[in-house]
Order: C-alpha cells, then structure tokens, then sequence
C-alpha cells in the first residue's frame, strides 16, 4: 500500500499544480501534509495558492492548528535543496508537475527545457531512490513517483487514429524531446533500480490560473484589452481540450491506484481546430465583456507558424477508464464558460506576448 502521506508536489505554484495542491486539501479523507517546492518563475505565483496558505499553512500555527501545507522555494536542479527536503519532510510521495513546458520558448532557447525537465528530473530519481532505501538495500514498495507528461511526446497524427501508452515516442520540439528524456528516466530508474513509479500523459488543460502564454488566457485576455488575435498559420491545428480539475482527479486516481510502472493517457476526447475554438472564445469573452463579437472577429490575424509545429494531437484514453475507472465531468461548454470568466476578471494576468500558442 502506498502511504501518500508526505507529498512532494513540484511546481505546485504553476498552473496545474496549484490546481492539484487545492483539490488534495478540498478533498474529504485527505489529512495528509503537502510540500510544494517551486522556484517560482515566470510562470509560478504564490498566489495561487494563498487561500490554502492561509487555512493550510504556516498562518494557522497561531490558531493551535497543526500545519500541512509547506512552500518551499527550490530549484528541482539542486541536489542539496531536494534532499534536505525529503529528510526534513519524511517525503513518502512525489508528484512532478515541475517543467519548462511552452514550445516556443523552447525553440528559442531550448537549454533552459534540458537542464529542468532532464536535469531536474534526473536530480529527483536519483534523490527518491536513495532516501527511499531501505537498511538492507531494497527500496521501499509504500513510495511513489509520479512522473506528469504530454501528449507531445508521441509526435503528430494524421487525419485519423489516436495515441495509445503503447504508441512509440516520435517528439518534434525541443520542449517534447526534454519531457520524452525525462519520461524514459523515469522508466529507467523503475526497471534498473526498483523504483515505484507512475507516468501520465496528459491533452492540452485549460482553467484558472494558467499562465497567458498558453492559447486561452491568451486569446481571451487580448479580447478583453482590445488587442489583435494572432492565429498560426491556416488555424486548423487540432489539440484535444480537457478541464484542469478532470485532468488532477486522473493523476489522484493513478497515484492510489495506478499500476507501478504503469503509464496512462488523460483526455478530454474534445478535439477543436484552433480557428473553430478561438471563434467560440470570441463568442464567449465578447459576451462576458459587453463587446461585439463581429468587432472581435475582424482582429484575428494569421501570423507565420512555428517550426515543426504537430499538426494533431488525440489519446485513447480507454486504459484510464477501464481498467480505474475515470471520466471526465466538466462539459467543454461549461468549463470555457469557467475559464472566460476567471481571465476576464484578472487584470495580473493580462497577457503581455504577441504571438499565438500551441
């Protein structure tokens, strides 16, 4: 039985994992403690997790509570930081969310993806495996470490078909190559070592609190300020959308009850072109602002796209659902509907960039 009892949330503070974090503590028959070591860059904000800092954290030592939520500003890179962690924190579980993980920046500078996503990764096996092992040299079987991937490992689709966890990795991008490196990590460290391990492969998220470099908040921020719509290329890249909280309730569900050394993909199965699914934004946020959506219309420009950029994306997450028994829970319509509302609201997040994601 695994413990997940001492959590190692890495990148808690960034999108996903901030979502992750607040599910686990909003969850009835957690009592567990969390650790969220982030170094908080660009795309990491403490403040995504203040109302759990404030019920979960060290505020609460005043009230004669006992905490369990730790923030613990860390380089996943730094060997002396990850171990002096798992030893004063017991770490029994360890959920990695932490990556350099936009494809243009990686084009652009693609050493930053290697030393976080490989280095980092390879810092943390390697850290995990020592602590968690034993006096007589075996390594504990109540541990864990969960590996969070892409659907961009497996490369681009055609017109038809979908990725299965069988599917061979073909990465395009220097960012997919980083996180396919460290994805084979994982398994190496599980078949040479011993080491308790899980991955996930996850289709394009969206929801509150990701950063505005990523196709939605993007696109509805620069509805909201009045700003041009870039599109690349014809438009008619296809990903496969899935709501963030359907997306941490399979890596919750993987964790306690994923096979070790099991893989799974995580899918919303909603596939949109990027034109279709920006006209819907468009229709949504205008709604929201008070604007004309004929007026938003006539600022979408296509702009050159990106090298190597996938053409599609799909999953078969069949394995998921058989064999744990997920599903998704937030209709697309009502999580968009969400998503448009929490960015309208939130000028910190005003996007600053001028070229369209993904």
């Amino acid at each position: 039985m695994r413990r997940l009892t001492n959590i190692l949330v890495t990148g808690g503070a960034g999108f996903i994992g901030s979502n992750f974090i607040r599910y686990l503590f909003e969850k009835e028959g957690f009592s567990g403690t969390v650790v969220n070591a982030d170094c908080l860059t660009y795309a990491g904000k403490e403040e995504n997790l203040a109302d759990v800092e404030a019920q979960f954290g060290k505020t609460v030592v005043d009230s004669g509570a006992t905490q369990r939520y730790f923030f613990e500003k860390a380089d996943i890179c730094n060997r002396d930081r990850m171990e002096r962690i798992f030893r004063q924190y017991d770490i029994d579980t360890v959920i990695h969310f932490a990556a350099e993980s936009h494809v243009d920046r990686s084009i652009c500078g693609p050493e930053a993806f290697i030393r976080t996503n490989v280095m980092g990764t390879q810092t943390l096996l390697d850290t995990a495996r020592f602590y968690w092992l034993r006096k007589d040299g075996v390594l504990r079987d109540d541990v864990l470490f969960h590996q969070i991937s892409t659907d961009e490992v497996y490369g681009s689709l055609g017109i038809d078909g979908s990725f299965t966890e069988e599917s061979p990795y073909e990465p395009r991008s220097p960012y997919a190559a980083s996180k396919a490196a460290a994805d084979h990590l994982v398994m190496a460290y599980h078949y040479t070592y011993g080491l308790p391990v899980t991955i996930s492969h996850c289709s394009n998220n969206y929801g509150p609190c990701q950063f505005p470099e990523k196709f939605l908040p993007l696109v509805i921020s620069n509805i909201r300020d009045g700003k041009e719509l870039p599109v690349y290329g014809d438009g008619r890249n296809i990903r496969d959308w899935i709501y963030v909280d359907d997306h941490i309730r399979a890596v919750w569900l993987i964790v306690n009850k994923g096979k070790t050394g099991g893989r799974y993909n995580i899918s919303g199965e909603n596939e949109w072109r990027n034109i279709d699914l920006l006209h819907k934004v468009i229709e949504l946020t205008a709604a929201e602002c008070g604007l004309n959506p004929l007026d938003v219309e006539k600022t979408i420009r296509f702009v050159s796209d990106r090298p190597g950029h996938d053409r599609r994306y799909a999953l078969d997450c069949s394995k998921l659902k058989d064999e744990l028994g997920w599903k998704q829970t937030v209709n697309f319509e009502e999580g968009l509907r969400r998503t448009v509302s929490w960015y309208v609201g939130k000028d910190k997040y005003q996007s600053v960039f001028s070229f369209s994601i993904r």
